[in-house]
């Protein structure tokens, strides 16, 4: 094992987990890995006493919602001008740490003919605590890079405000469970910002499950399957080539909540159910370092990425739940396959599934015929999609599941309803990638998943995406 990944698992907090007699590895026990009862106890196992339970909070009603926003590279731009089509949104603040960005990001927004003012705060790696510092911003939006995900998600609720933060939420199981303590001490939401929850097959499937078509639903997978070669290797793609540092160091699912996120919605986790503990297998590196070689024999700047620590091309993490039911989650964002997120749930009645192509079985019948899918589709489709689907496909965002994410947070907010997703959510959804490098290293060794919800996973209602008799909020054209 490379001194970086050492340094990793020691960071995360799981290095040196033991396996014998610690009763969190399913009894698969090997002689190579040292014990270490404790560390796996405080990370895994951990004690936690909840403070207030953050699933189904209602926050004060907003009657406006003021939103800051830090990082204004790739997601930044989009999402600010997203919301400045919802009304009951007033843009208050700017940050990039490039000033450029912000610039851009401000011009457009006074080019759009609205009557958003915001400050702009940059070049300095601290300006986005000033922007937290105001007593007029009531959400901070991050979409920054992931290492910067969770201190500033911490200080933001600190300062009373909630948080909204791009995937991951975090980078260690540690840093998992000060969000959790954090948002329960201070009472603000925190909510990972997962738009594939809000991808319109997805909420399909989300509410025929509510409506029992499945049936008992018994397994569900989902992937991250999307070719980004070029983009992490590319000078102009993330800031400082930060994202591709990422797969250098880190071996495992390095981004699962895509695919990971809609399917605990429809399997309850959190909210009827729990993750109980996972396993994980990676190929080996077939490309990444072959690029980087590439690369660098034209242009030195490549010549400190040419390391053999590059992660697997694929991964797969199988995750088992406190009620015997599985879930299988993939990432590969090397090999030229076909984007995916595969977003299949399989039930005692019923199937769906999502890539290659949208397919709905019921009972032993086969895949529902082209009439007989339109009918389902028709009497299932959620409320939100029949009230915005149309309108947020022309607002865009990843055809449109951005935009009925942010201005599901927002209508939320302003009518005081519980958020889709809460701090719990944001915490397992991540830990499921962290604790997969750690069985990828450990001979897949299985790990336990950490119960953030202090067994209120047990009473916690599940999701209700209807508009609960709000919707309240409107759109400009």
């Amino acid at each position: 094992m490379s001194n970086k990944r050492r340094e990793f698992l020691k960071l995360t907090g799981l290095a040196g987990i033991g396996l014998a007699g610690t009763g969190l590895l399913g009894g698969c026990a090997t002689a190579a890995v040292p014990a270490g009862t404790d560390q796996a106890q405080k990370q895994t196992g951990r004690s936690h006493t909840q403070q207030f339970n953050m699933s189904g909070y209602r926050a004060p009603k907003l009657d406006k919602v003021r939103v800051g926003y830090i990082g204004l590279g790739m997601r930044g731009p989009g999402a600010v001008m997203r919301m400045n089509r919802i009304e009951g949104v007033e843009i208050k603040g700017l940050c990039d740490l490039v000033p450029e960005k912000v610039q851009a990001v401000q011009k457009k927004l006074a080019d759009s003919s609205t009557n958003h003012n915001p400050t702009t705060y940059a070049g300095s790696e601290d300006a986005w605590k000033k922007m937290c510092e105001r007593d007029d911003i009531d959400l901070i939006y991050i979409a920054t890079p992931w290492d910067t995900h969770t201190p500033m998600a911490l200080y933001a609720m600190e300062q009373g405000k909630h948080v909204a933060v791009e995937v991951p939420a975090a980078l260690t199981i540690e840093e998992c469970w000060q969000l959790v303590e954090t948002s329960e001490r201070t009472k603000k939401h925190c909510m990972m910002l997962e738009n594939c929850c809000y991808d319109f097959f997805e909420m399909l499937t989300l509410n025929m499950a509510r409506q029992g078509y499945f049936g008992e639903i018994i397994h569900g997978e989902g992937a991250y399957i999307h070719q980004l070669l070029d983009l992490n290797f590319s000078k102009k793609g993330y800031e400082n080539m930060w994202r591709l540092k990422e797969n250098m160091t880190r071996n495992g699912n390095l981004y699962p909540t895509h695919g990971l996120g809609p399917i605990c919605q429809i399997m309850n986790i959190n909210r009827g159910d729990a993750m109980d503990y996972l396993v994980s297998v990676s190929t080996d590196d077939f490309q990444m370092y072959e690029e980087a070689k590439r690369l660098a024999a034209k242009d030195s700047f490549f010549t400190p990425y040419v390391q053999d620590t590059y992660r697997g091309n694929m991964n797969t993490t199988t995750i088992r739940t406190k009620k015997g039911k599985t879930m299988m989650i993939q990432h590969d964002v090397t090999t030229p396959r076909p984007y995916s997120r595969i977003h299949l749930v399989s039930g005692t009645k019923g199937i769906a599934r999502k890539w290659p192509e949208k397919k709905i079985a019921t009972g032993h019948n086969g895949w529902l015929k082209p009439e007989e899918f339109k009918a389902v589709e028709e009497q299932y489709t959620p409320e939100i999609i029949k009230k915005l689907g149309e309108m947020a496909k022309k607002i865009g965002g990843h055809g449109g599941m951005d935009f009925l994410m942010e201005w599901r947070l927002i209508d939320c907010l302003r009518n005081g309803l519980p958020l889709d997703q809460d701090v719990y959510d944001a915490a397992s959804w991540t830990a499921v990638g962290l604790l997969s490098e750690w069985s990828v290293a450990n001979r897949s060794n299985s790990i336990d998943v950490p119960d953030f919800t202090a067994g209120a996973w047990q009473k916690n209602a599940p999701v209700d995406i209807s508009l609960q008799g709000a919707g309240t909020t409107n759109v400009r054209i």
